[in-house]
């Protein structure tokens, strides 16, 4: 009936030590028989069913501790909805807690694909193996599908590796899915047969629950080259689902849209490390690159919270690929050699607004971005 195999979760918790202790306790139970403890009779579901506290110590702030909960396998289901339910599903109503690490065995990662292309993967679609993957997204939102394509062109002449959909663009009536995901499809290979590189044009996929597979299927018969979904909208399961569909078989890069509550409150001892929700979690969901906040942008990530997104997108996960870390939001050019220091040559650096701004020729923007990295 059950395997004797566990899977663990480390949990940080907020209060002093006895506070801390019955979080842990209650956890235990919260999150797999939701059921009075003291009615159990002895055997099975107390034995087996129940969480169990494998360590308790505490954290060097001084005011939280770590409790390492397991629970056997089947509790999963095989399913990512069901795991992610386990590890934070009630209790995620209950302030204190935060997920910090997922420590998953073999026997229950070999029920997820994980990414279908990965790191190495990634390079050999796009022919480039020793340098940073560079990444743009076509903005303004407002422009029309032929004024939109037309960026596209041009980043993919200067050397721009992939080229996404602004995450804001969907089926809006200036640039209608169908007719911009084609003419930016068309862009990206006119520019391809000039330049002789592999660039792709992503679209966005995200959308209603009941269109998401039709998009996916029309941006590949139109010759897209990837697709974006931001799971936080459609479901980290609905991600993983496109990732293993292997009528589709593209990459998949997941954007942080409506996911930043999850992180943010971090902090105060809330949701999910950046380490597990955006390193772990995303390969679970089959994400090949996954795109967060960088740091000294406009929005908040320190440098730390950073890196430890780095260390989730490449550190041991059995079977599971490494994925492409791909900082964005308020990147600049003249950073470019600041995060090549941090990041190395495994990244993929999303260039929006900034390759805008460093003059009218957006080509040339491209290829001072492309002769960067290069020289790096």
């Amino acid at each position: 009936m059950i395997s004797g195999e566990r899977f663990s979760v480390i949990y940080h918790l907020t209060g002093n030590e006895k506070e801390a202790y019955i979080k842990a306790q209650d956890i235990c139970v919260e999150q797999t028989i939701e059921y009075p403890y003291e009615l159990l009779a002895p055997g099975f579901i107390k034995d087996e069913v129940v969480g169990r506290i494998e360590s308790f110590a505490p954290l060097l702030d001084g005011q939280s501790y770590q409790a390492v909960i397991s629970y056997g396998i089947e509790l999963a289901a095989n399913e990512l909805t069901q795991l992610l339910n386990v590890v934070f599903g009630n209790i995620s109503i209950k302030p204190g807690i935060l997920v910090d690490k997922l420590i998953l065995p073999e026997g229950l990662l070999k029920a997820f694909k994980g990414p279908r292309f990965g790191r190495e993967g990634l390079r050999e679609l796009l022919g480039v193996h020793h340098r940073p993957l560079l990444f743009s997204a076509i903005k303004p939102m407002g422009l029309n599908s032929v004024q939109l394509a037309d960026i596209v062109y041009q980043c993919a002449l200067g050397g721009i590796d992939i080229i996404k959909d602004d995450h804001g663009l969907s089926n809006q009536t200036f640039a209608p899915f169908e007719e911009r995901v084609t003419l930016c499809s068309e862009a990206v290979h006119r520019a391809n047969g000039e330049t002789g590189r592999n660039s792709i044009y992503v679209p966005n996929i995200t959308g209603p629950a009941n269109k998401i597979l039709a998009r996916a299927e029309f941006a590949k018969q139109a010759g897209a080259g990837g697709l974006l979904a931001s799971p936080g909208l459609i479901g980290l399961d609905t991600m993983r689902w496109l990732s293993d569909e292997d009528d589709l078989a593209l990459p998949i890069i997941s954007h942080p849209a409506f996911q930043g509550c999850y992180v943010t409150s971090a902090a105060y001892g809330f949701g999910f490390s950046h380490y597990a929700l955006y390193g772990q979690i995303s390969r679970l969901a089959g994400a090949d690159a996954v795109i967060y906040p960088n740091f000294g942008g406009r929005f908040s990530f320190s440098i730390n919270e950073c890196r430890s997104i780095v260390r989730g997108t490449e550190e041991a996960m059995g079977h599971l690929k490494t994925i492409f870390p791909s900082p964005g939001g308020g990147m600049t050019i003249e950073r470019i050699p600041e995060l090549l220091d941090v990041y190395g040559k495994e990244v993929l650096f999303l260039m929006g607004g900034g390759l805008f701004k460093q003059g009218s020729d957006l080509v040339q923007n491209c290829r001072y971005f492309l002769d960067l990295v290069e020289k790096a």
